[in-house]
């Protein structure tokens, strides 16, 4: 006969193995370092600032007083 296996322990052991591959993918795909982050939000705000520079104030012809 074989060696009697709790399967509850083979259960839970393998979805841990599953979400612990699942979560090393995730911090390759999704991981940014510190550096990039921050570099990114300099981005992020040198092209809003440059945009809120160009917007034209359009308004709405129903608003405007005669």
């Amino acid at each position: 006969m074989g060696d009697v296996v709790n399967l509850n322990k083979f259960r839970k052991k393998k979805a841990k193995d599953s979400k612990q591959k699942s979560a090393e993918t995730n911090r390759v795909k999704f991981g940014r370092s510190k550096q990039e982050k921050e570099q990114a939000e300099r981005s992020r705000k040198e092209s809003d600032k440059d945009l809120s520079g160009k917007k034209l104030d359009h308004q709405d012809p129903s608003l405007k007083d005669e």
